[in-house]
């Protein structure tokens, strides 16, 4: 799938918690239906944003993993 995104987070460099916290962030500033596109490369990344989104109960739509980038788009639903 090839997802354009509504808007875009660059999480690279940053480890847990920043990636989780950013995204969070963003989140809350977003409306409903809009989409968010995270790039990351801390490991533990895609499972905490994954987490997050489900826990959130938002929707993930892709999750991809690029080498050693992890590309997440979240779709807010609520």
């Amino acid at each position: 799938m090839n997802i354009k995104a509504d808007k875009t987070l660059d999480c690279l460099g940053f480890f847990c918690p920043e990636p989780v916290f950013k995204t969070r962030m963003q989140l809350d500033e977003m409306e409903i239906g809009e989409t968010l596109e995270i790039t990351a490369d801390d490991p533990a990344a895609k499972s905490d944003i994954e987490n997050l989104a489900k826990n959130l109960g938002q929707e993930v739509l892709e999750s991809i993993q690029e080498g050693d980038v992890i590309r997440i788009i979240l779709k807010k639903v609520k």
